[in-house]
C-alpha cells in the first residue's frame, strides 16, 4: 500500500492530512504542557500546605508529645516527600515528552514544505508542458482550416470558365502554402504531443509517487513518534509509583502508631496532682433560734414570688424568641390605636394585620409634640406598606444575621438583572437611532414593543430593589440599636431614605388608604382629619409622556403617549417623578418615560 500509486491524484488532500498531522501534534504537546504545569502547582500547593501545618518549634516545651500529633508530623512529611515526586513528574515530562514534542514539530514543518513544493514544481511543469502540446494542436487545427479554405477557393477559380489564368495559378499558389503550413504545424503538434504524453507518465510513475512515498515516511515517522511520546508520558508517571507507594505506606505505619492509651496516659501523668478527692461538708443548722411558723410562712411566700418571676421570665423569653424569628407577640392589655394596627396588603390581593408593641401613650405624647417624627400619618401608613411584606417574601420569619444576608443577596441579584436590562435598553435605543437614520435597515416601529417591555422589567426592578432595600435597613437598623425600638424610629428611618417605590407609594384616592379595623374606625378617622389635610402640592413644571405606562402598581399614575401632565416632585434619584392630572389624580410615573420641563423659580418655589 503506497500513497504514490494509490492517492495518485489526492495532492490538495494529502497536504490538508498533513497539516492536520503537525497540528496534532502540536496540540498534543500543548497537553502534555498544561499536565505539567498541573503537576508543578500541585506540588507547590502542597509544599505550601505542608509548611503551613508543620509546627514551629522554637522551644522543646513546645513539641508534640502525644501519639496522634506526632503521626500527623510524620503525615507531613511524607506528604512533602510526595510533593517532590511531583515535581520530579513534572520535570521528566518537561525533558522526555514535551521539549521532544517541539523540536519534532518543527522539522516535520520543514520536511513537509519542502516535500509540497517538489509536488508543486513537478505539477507546474507538467502543466506547462501540457499548454505547449494544446498550443500546437490549435495551431494545427487553425493551418488545417485555412488550407481546407484555399483548396475550396481554387477549386471554384478552376471550374469558373470566366476566372482568369492568372487568378487560378494564384489560388493554387496559396493552396500550396497553406498545405505546407498545416504539414509543419502537424509534425510540431505530433512532436509535442509525445512529448507530453511522456512527461505526463514520467510525472504520474515516478516523480509524484516518489514525493507521496517521502510525505508518507514523514506521517508514519510522525504517528511513531506519538507513540513514544505517550509510552514516556506513562513511563514518566510509573518510575515514581515505588516512591510514592512508600510515601503512602509511610502515611498509613504513621495512622497505626497512634496509640490512644498512651495519649490518656501522658494526659494523666502531665495534669496529676496527686491530692485526694475532699469529703462531704457538714450541715450546720443555724435556725434554731427562729420560730418554726414565721420561717416556714417566708419560705413559702418567697417560693410564690420566687415562682412568680420565673413564669414571667419564661413568658418574657418565649416571647422574645418569636420575635426573633419574624413573628411579634400580640399585646393583650394596651388598646388598639392607629399607630399600632395596620392592615398591609400583598402582592395577590390578600390583607394581614400587623401589631405593634407599642404603647399607646407613647403614641399619643409622639403626636402632641410640637416636631414629629414623621410628616403626616399618610407617610406612616406609606412606610409601614414598604417595610412590612409578606412572610416568606421579605424573610422576616429568619433570624436577624441570615434575613440580611438573604436580602442582601437578592438585591446583589436585581441590581445584576437590572444592569442587564438597561444594557438591553440601550442597545434597543441605537438600534432604533440606526434604523431611523437608515429605514431601508429595519422598521424601527418593530423595536417599540420590545423597548416598553424592557422598561416595564426595569421599573419591575427598581420597585424591587427599593422595596428590598427598604427591608436591609429595617434589619439593619435593628441589628445596629436596640432589639425592641418602637416603631416610630423605624418608621422615620424608611421616611428619611427618600421617595418610596410605587409599590410602597400611597394615592389621595380615600378608597386606597390602609385602614384598621371596624371597631377603631372612628379614632382612624380622628388621626386622618388632623394629618392628611394638607394642601395640595404646587406644580413645578410640566411633562410629556414619550412611552405609554399602564400604572398597575399601587401609588403609580397610568399615561398614554402624547399626556401632558403637572410636575410636582422631581426624581430624587430612584427614577421616579411624582406627576398629577388636570383633573387632580396624582401618582409617580418613571422618569425615562417622560420629557420634563420644570418652570424657571421651580427651585425657588
Amino acid at each position: 500500500m503506497s500513497w504514490g500509486t494509490e492517492l495518485w491524484d489526492q495532492f490538495d488532500s494529502l497536504d490538508k492530512h498533513t497539516q492536520w498531522g503537525i497540528d496534532f501534534l502540536e496540540r498534543y504537546a500543548k497537553f502534555v504542557k498544561e499536565r505539567i504545569e498541573i503537576e508543578q502547582n500541585y506540588a507547590k500547593q502542597l509544599r505550601n500546605l505542608v509548611k503551613k501545618y508543620c509546627p514551629k518549634r522554637s522551644s522543646k516545651d513546645e513539641e508534640p508529645r502525644f501519639t496522634s500529633c506526632i503521626a500527623f508530623f510524620n503525615i507531613l512529611n511524607e506528604l512533602n516527600d510526595y510533593a517532590g515526586q511531583r515535581e520530579v513528574v513534572a520535570e521528566e515530562m518537561a525533558h522526555r515528552v514535551y521539549g521532544e514534542l517541539m523540536r519534532y514539530a518543527h522539522d516535520l514543518k520543514t520536511e513537509r514544505k519542502m516535500h509540497l513544493q517538489e509536488g508543486r514544481k513537478a505539477q507546474q511543469y507538467l502543466d506547462m508542458c501540457w499548454k505547449q502540446m494544446d498550443n500546437s494542436k490549435k495551431k494545427f487545427e487553425r493551418e488545417c482550416r485555412e488550407a481546407e479554405k484555399a483548396q475550396q477557393s481554387y477549386e471554384r477559380l478552376d471550374n469558373d470558365t470566366n476566372a482568369t489564368k492568372a487568378d487560378v495559378e494564384k489560388a493554387k499558389q496559396q493552396l500550396n502554402l497553406r498545405t505546407h503550413m498545416a504539414d509543419e504545424n502537424k509534425n510540431e503538434y505530433a512532436a509535442q504531443l509525445q512529448n507530453f504524453n511522456g512527461e505526463q507518465h514520467k510525472h504520474f510513475y515516478v516523480v509524484i509517487p516518489q514525493i507521496y512515498k517521502q510525505l508518507q515516511e514523514m506521517d508514519e515517522r510522525r504517528t511513531v513518534k506519538l507513540s513514544e511520546c505517550y509510552r514516556g508520558f506513562a513511563d514518566s508517571e510509573r518510575k515514581v509509583i515505588p516512591i510514592i507507594s512508600k510515601c503512602l505506606e509511610g502515611m498509613i505505619l504513621a495512622a497505626k502508631s497512634v496509640d490512644e492509651r498512651r495519649d490518656s496516659q501522658m494526659v494523666v501523668d502531665s495534669f496529676k496532682s496527686g491530692f485526694e478527692p475532699p469529703g462531704d461538708f457538714p450541715f450546720e443548722d443555724y435556725s434554731q433560734h427562729i420560730y418554726r411558723t414565721i420561717s416556714d410562712g417566708t419560705i413559702s411566700a418567697s417560693k410564690q414570688e420566687s415562682g412568680k418571676v420565673d413564669a414571667k421570665t419564661t413568658v418574657g423569653k418565649a416571647k422574645g424568641k418569636l420575635w426573633l424569628f419574624g413573628k411579634k407577640p400580640k399585646p393583650q392589655s394596651p388598646p388598639l390605636t392607629p399607630t399600632s394596627l395596620f392592615t398591609s396588603s400583598t402582592p395577590n390581593g390578600s390583607q394581614f394585620l400587623t401589631f405593634s408593641i407599642e404603647p399607646v401613650h407613647y403614641c399619643m405624647n409622639e403626636i402632641k409634640t410640637g416636631k414629629p417624627r414623621i410628616p403626616s400619618f399618610r407617610s406612616l401608613k406609606r412606610g409601614w406598606s414598604v417595610k412590612m411584606g409578606p412572610a416568606l417574601e421579605d424573610f422576616s420569619h429568619l433570624p436577624p444575621e441570615q434575613r440580611r444576608k438573604k436580602l442582601q443577596q437578592r438585591i446583589d441579584e436585581l441590581n445584576r438583572e437590572l444592569q442587564k436590562e438597561s444594557d438591553q435598553k440601550d442597545a434597543l435605543n441605537k438600534m432604533k437611532d440606526v434604523y431611523e437614520k437608515n429605514p431601508q435597515m429595519g422598521d424601527p416601529g418593530s423595536l417599540q414593543p420590545k423597548l416598553a417591555e424592557t422598561m416595564n422589567n426595569i421599573d419591575r426592578l427598581r420597585m424591587e430593589i427599593h422595596k428590598n432595600e427598604a427591608w436591609l435597613s429595617e434589619v439593619e437598623g435593628k441589628t445596629g440599636g436596640r432589639g425592641d425600638r418602637r416603631h416610630s424610629s423605624d418608621i422615620n428611618h424608611l421616611v428619611t431614605q427618600g421617595r418610596e417605590s410605587p409599590e410602597g407609594s400611597y394615592t389621595d384616592d380615600g378608597n386606597q388608604e390602609v385602614r384598621g379595623p371596624p371597631q377603631q374606625h372612628g379614632h382612624h378617622n380622628e388621626f386622618d382629619d388632623e394629618f392628611e389635610d394638607d394642601d395640595p402640592l404646587p406644580a413645578i413644571g410640566h411633562c410629556k409622556a414619550i412611552y405609554p405606562f399602564d400604572g398597575h402598581n399601587e401609588g403609580t399614575l397610568a399615561m398614554k403617549e402624547g399626556e401632558v401632565l403637572y410636575i410636582i416632585e422631581e426624581d430624587k434619584g430612584d427614577g421616579w417623578t411624582r406627576a398629577r392630572r388636570q383633573n387632580g389624580e396624582e401618582g409617580y410615573v418613571p422618569t425615562s418615560y417622560i420629557d420634563v420641563t420644570l418652570e424657571k423659580n421651580s427651585k425657588g418655589s
